[in-house]
């Protein structure tokens, strides 16, 4: 799923945190990183959060309950 405009980057972290499944952050090579996992997290804070606002972001959830959650989130922070 395509997540965008990720203004408070802090809410998107306790959000995924809040998940309990794996849910991941697909770069643009192709590579998935587990943005449950705080190293993910700093390594997606230091490169694709750097300039404090996030456009669009493509992550794979797998468990329902925290696809939810995330779509959730969407619909809050495009308000």
């Amino acid at each position: 799923m395509k997540i965008e405009n990720i203004k408070d980057v802090n809410e998107f972290f306790r959000v995924v945190d809040s998940c309990k499944g794996k849910v991941e952050l697909v770069t643009g090579e192709g590579d998935r990183l587990n943005l449950r996992s705080k190293l993910s997290q700093y390594v997606s804070l230091a490169n694709v959060f750097s300039d404090g606002n996030v456009r669009e972001l493509e992550i794979v959830a797998y468990e329902p309950e925290d696809i939810k959650k995330l779509i959730d989130y969407m619909m809050q922070n495009g308000k």
